[in-house]
């Protein structure tokens, strides 16, 4: 995909926040229209990838299951950071996190924004 247009959704929202359907679902229709997808993961947002944490989540009774919708992000090539301090404070390490994810800062993420990124905050 190196040649798709870029976008870099930033998301905050945890389990108590409707958004973060939101933010996947977006995430989910840009990886399916073709574009380089990076979903970073920051405060509450992170634990939508801790093990088992999504398994049984359903935010929005209209969309697919948290769990089917970070497993279809995935599965379609979107790459998944999580903040290093967000996710040392809730006890989570690598080995806490879905495969997949990696553990990597506002640094990695500003790079795809310096090289044309469109970005989207939630």
């Amino acid at each position: 995909m190196s040649d798709a247009k870029k976008l870099v959704i930033v998301n905050s929202r945890g389990f108590d926040d409707e958004r973060s359907s939101v933010a996947w679902s977006i995430a989910n229709t840009a990886v399916a229209s073709g574009l380089d997808v990076t979903v970073f993961l920051v405060a509450a947002g992170v634990d939508w990838v801790r093990k088992g944490a999504a398994d049984v989540a359903q935010l929005n009774p209209l969309d697919p299951t948290m769990k089917a919708m970070i497993g279809n992000f995935l599965q379609g090539g979107g790459r998944i950071l999580v903040c290093p301090p967000c996710a040392k404070v809730r006890g989570y390490t690598a080995e806490s996190l879905l495969e997949g994810v990696t553990l990597a800062g506002a640094p990695v993420m500003l790079a795809e924004v310096v090289a044309g990124a469109a970005s989207l905050s939630f």
